[in-house]
């Protein structure tokens, strides 16, 4: 948990989009362990070290672009889905390399589980590619699917957070209905098939993640224009 860690301070540095998604997912994840009787410190910690792969190519991931344009401009969508997917095993190689815990890799290994690279997946489709190439187990993640509640959780406040980060216009209600989507989405692919939540679980641990998120994504005033307000507060 020392951010005095050098590969977290490499993150700092070489991929910060990472590293706030990073800390945005320990907070998220620590919560809602805490909320289901879970780890809340080893899903807290697990949540900083999951995307260190990115590091091999930080310019590849949302979170480090430019907003006006994408690495993925000038690759196919399955040349894309390598890149992307390649950041577990990279992540895995740098754990390691850095000596960290098995208990931490497992975070690493199990943040997508087996899920579907679905934005490339749609892509590959949409653009023709070799019909070779469109088998969607090729688009999907190796796995294995999460086998704790810590790093279940860890898979569901990632995919959250990302998701949430794409909203235009982060309302209570987009963020609700984006978070129950999610989770929901999760659960009827089977990626929470290896773990022990209940359904009851999930609904708290959305409850929590609906809380924070909307705090976090909260209209501000803006207070540029003499005083007079823009947004709502």
């Amino acid at each position: 948990a020392d951010f005095n860690h050098p590969l977290l301070k490499r993150l700092v540095f070489e991929a910060p989009g990472t590293y706030h998604h990073s800390l945005m997912v320990g907070n998220l994840a620590e919560v809602a362990s805490e909320a289901v009787g879970a780890n809340a410190l080893l899903a807290r910690v697990g949540a900083y070290y999951h995307d260190i792969g990115k590091l091999e190519k930080p310019e590849y991931f949302s979170e480090n672009q430019d907003k006006n344009m994408s690495k993925h401009d000038t690759l196919s969508a399955s040349m894309s889905k390598l890149v992307i997917m390649e950041h577990v095993k990279a992540g895995v190689e740098l754990a390691k390399k850095n000596h960290l815990n098995s208990t931490i890799m497992a975070f690493i290994r199990q943040h997508h589980g087996t899920s579907l690279v679905y934005y490339f997946y749609r892509r590959a489709l949409e653009s023709g590619e070799n019909e070779g190439d469109l088998n969607e187990e090729v688009f999907r993640y190796p796995g294995p699917k999460p086998e704790t509640k810590e790093t279940a959780i860890v898979l569901l406040a990632d995919s959250v957070e990302a998701a949430c980060r794409t909203l235009d216009e982060p309302t209570a209600e987009r963020i609700a209905d984006m978070v129950h989507r999610v989770i929901n989405n999760k659960f009827i692919d089977g990626q929470l098939d290896a773990c022990d939540l209940t359904l009851r679980d999930l609904e708290k641990i959305a409850t929590i993640f609906i809380h924070i998120l909307g705090a976090f994504y909260h209209s501000r005033i803006d207070y540029s224009d003499q005083g007079e307000t823009t947004k709502k507060p």
